[in-house]
């Protein structure tokens, strides 16, 4: 079920019942009754004549009244008042009406229109006065209609204040219930042919004796056109209801929506794409759409109400989903030299027993870039022999960035690698392209992991290939391993914002020391992430994939909402306290970096003084002065500014003369060494003394003992911060000890 689903026939079928239940396809259907309904409709038969009142739009009850005198006269069948009067008026005309009415008997009906189309509430009609229309019966014209205001169906009844009435065309086809309860129109009669009589004429004696008689007769005056007739121009309201009568003449009066009709052409194209001959296939699909087509209009003829859209929509769908796997396989399986591609080879069942072999060419796009295009195809096919002669292949496939592809018998893996080497001999002639000479060198990609899809197996080798051209190896093999861990580092940063909504991914928070105030003075929030099954993972291997996959400004601007929040909970404590975070490189010569900070400090109401931000290894940014002048810019806006790992890696003399600072923060490596080590301690002093001089304080990081806490001290360091003084931690833990006044268990403080 899952694969059909993934078919194009699944797809077109999905799109088709979701989008058809939201009416999606309405304007095609409109389009394809607006066009099929003039073929469907005949004459109208005489049985039924329009009377029109020719006073205007609001006539007099004494109008209406004479009028039905006058109609009463020529011995109509029966006779329907559709006619707008004003009631009140004249109480002598409302008695004449009402005279008149009650002369008909059983034989009159009273026509009430709702005021909107799709309305068929009680607050929807306006009910003649009883005591004109008593005696006779009340019907009344409410249509379902389309987003044209179409006419689509009518219920049999509507209950109006709790009584029910009759709809018009019911009345008219003497028919009160059907097989659904709903009737809908056939298109069998054209409301313009109608029978119509002038009033005007009837009262002057200018028409034919007896030409209503034995008649269904509608008296009607002018009517707002609310309801539209398919295939027809604006008509007068009560013609659709004529004009539906009809229909309701006929045995039946049914919709059965698209589905059956759309699952009839599922079937025939599911049956149809299974014929091998394209001409006969062609054929059946030539006949299923004119089936499609006609089909709607002969089932409307005996009062079956078939949609076409959704089925027409379902092969529109399903040709254009086909034409265009057609186009992108031939597009993914062929090369610009004419070779099979990579796709093609991932498409394919690679047999047990066999390897893959990816190579990628050095400098690929280098030589490409020194040729014409016109012989760009000639160096993929001059290495593609090479390749093929040396490996015995009988087809290499290629990929646009230099990198080509076979499978080969798999031979132990020391015979394997030697044969790999030998095939590199091959590239030690040059490759001559028409007048051009050019040295080549390749590398190999290895996969041997046998039971996997062949995709994956194309994709471990092009891997494996492209890291040994990274690494200058000759060739590297894709162990299985490696397999295991790819979706994990693969997938970390969506993983990443996993963890910042449950809360695997949190904050802890390590205690700095101000030696000169004796107490906590600051901490620097540190970036945590517990994993429910693989445990604790280490801030550098996370923060490394989020910088490679793009997602550090989320973490980064995460940590500094969550920093700043702790940090306005600890000063209202009392004391002034400095709080720090780490500054990614990939992030310092970002253009909105600088704008999203004053933002977020802005929005929180905190000092940008209280926060210091340490950055460090700007070997990796790649607009230098950017980052400079971002960095400054914060610094201006009252940021503290923090060199990390000084005296390590960039952070060396030249990064604090670039860069503007407020703070040096020793690196632990010399911290360590300090008490053993004299050189350590030379260069820790002076960089203390180097820092004092251009008005910087110095933390020191990396403290385990109290020994180096109070040789630091007596160095002059300002501010300390190690396991020796606090792990790093909670902040409900954090803000306890801070509360409570503790020391860090400083014995010689």
């Amino acid at each position: 079920m899952r694969q059909f689903l993934r078919s194009p026939l699944g797809i077109a079928l999905l799109i088709c019942l979701s989008l058809g239940g939201l009416d999606f396809w309405a304007p095609f259907s409109s389009f394809y009754w607006n066009k099929v309904a003039p073929l469907l409709a005949s004459p109208a038969s005489e049985r039924v004549v329009i009377v029109t009142m020719d006073e205007g739009s609001d006539p007099t009850t004494g109008d209406a009244a004479a009028l039905l005198e006058r109609i009463r006269r020529e011995m109509p069948r029966s006779v329907f008042f559709d006619a707008k009067v004003a009631y009140g008026v004249n109480e002598a005309g409302d008695a004449q009406l009402a005279r008149a009415i009650a002369s008909f008997g059983q034989d009159f009906t009273y026509v009430v229109r709702s005021q909107k189309p799709d309305q068929f509430g009680s607050a929807d009609f306006r009910l003649p006065p009883s005591q004109i229309v008593a005696p006779s019966q009340i019907a009344v014209s409410a249509w379902t209609t389309n987003f044209t205001y179409k006419a689509l169906s009518a219920p049999y009844r509507v209950i109006l204040d709790g009584r029910e009435y009759p709809t018009v065309s019911t009345v008219i086809a003497g028919r009160h219930r059907g097989v659904q309860s709903e009737y809908y129109p056939d298109f069998s009669v054209a409301p313009a042919t109608i029978p119509l009589v002038s009033g005007r004429s009837l009262r002057e004696g200018r028409l034919p004796k007896g030409i209503l008689a034995g008649r269904t007769v509608v008296l009607t005056s002018d009517q707002s056109a609310m309801v539209g007739y398919f295939g027809s121009p604006i008509v007068q309201p009560i013609a659709v209801d004529i004009a539906v009568a009809e229909a309701l003449r006929k045995p039946l009066s049914l919709s059965t929506s698209f589905v059956p009709m759309l699952a009839m052409v599922a079937l025939a194209v599911l049956a149809t794409r299974r014929i091998r001959f394209k001409r006969l296939r062609a054929l059946l699909y030539l006949l299923t759409v004119s089936v499609v087509i006609a089909l709607p209009m002969y089932l409307r003829t005996l009062g079956i109400v078939c949609e076409p859209d959704g089925s027409v929509a379902f092969m529109v769908i399903y040709a254009g989903i086909r034409g265009w796997q057609k186009r992108t396989h031939r597009i993914q399986h062929t090369s610009l030299s004419g070779l099979p591609n990579l796709a093609a080879l991932s498409s394919l069942p690679i047999e047990v027993g066999r390897d893959v072999v990816v190579v990628v060419v050095a400098r690929y796009e280098e030589i490409m870039a020194t040729l014409p295009r016109e012989l760009h195809g000639e160096v993929a096919r001059q290495i593609a022999r090479r390749l093929s002669v040396g490996s015995g292949a009988n087809e290499i496939y290629h990929g646009e960035s230099g990198h080509f592809a076979w499978t080969e018998e798999a031979r132990p893996l020391e015979m394997q690698l030697n044969h790999l080497e030998g095939l590199r001999a091959l590239f030690s002639a040059p490759l001559q392209i028409g007048e051009h000479t050019f040295d080549t060198n390749i590398h190999f990609g290895l996969d041997r992991n046998e039971g996997l899809d062949a995709s994956t197996r194309v994709n471990s080798a092009l891997a494996s290939a492209n890291e040994a051209l990274g690494n200058g190896r000759s060739i590297e093999l894709f162990e299985s391993q490696r397999l295991v861990e790819a979706p994990w580092e693969l997938s970390l940063h969506a993983r990443i914002e996993e963890g910042l909504r449950n809360g695997e991914i949190w904050l802890a928070f390590q205690p700095q020391w101000d030696f000169a105030q004796g107490r906590v003075s600051g901490a620097e929030a540190l970036i945590r992430w517990n994993h429910p099954t693989r445990g604790p993972i280490a801030p550098d291997a996370f923060i490394l994939q989020a910088e490679r996959a793009g997602r550090i400004d989320t973490l980064t601007y995460w940590v500094l909402e969550e920093a700043i929040s702790a940090a306005l909970t600890l000063n209202a404590l009392g004391p002034r306290f400095q709080m720090s975070i780490n500054l990614s490189a990939q992030m310092v010569d970002k253009a909105d970096l600088v704008t999203n900070f004053a933002e977020i400090v802005r929005r929180r109401g905190i000092e940008p003084s209280l926060l210091t931000i340490e950055v460090t290894e700007t070997s990796s940014v790649r607009n230098r002065p950017a980052a400079c002048h971002n960095l400054t810019r914060l610094r201006e806006m009252g940021f503290r500014l923090s060199i990390d790992d000084f005296g390590t890696g960039e952070a060396s003399l030249a990064y604090l003369a670039d860069l503007p600072s407020d703070e040096l923060k020793l690196d632990r490596r010399f911290v360590s060494r300090l008490i053993d080590s004299e050189r350590d301690r030379v260069i820790i002093t002076s960089t203390i003394a180097l820092a004092h001089a251009l008005h910087q304080s110095v933390v020191a990081e990396g403290i385990e003992d109290a020994a180096t806490f109070a040789l630091l001290r007596e160095f002059g360091c300002d501010q300390a911060q190690g396991y020796y003084l606090g792990r790093p931690q909670p902040f409900a833990v954090f803000l306890s000890d801070y509360e409570a006044g503790r020391r860090y268990a400083i014995s010689d403080v």
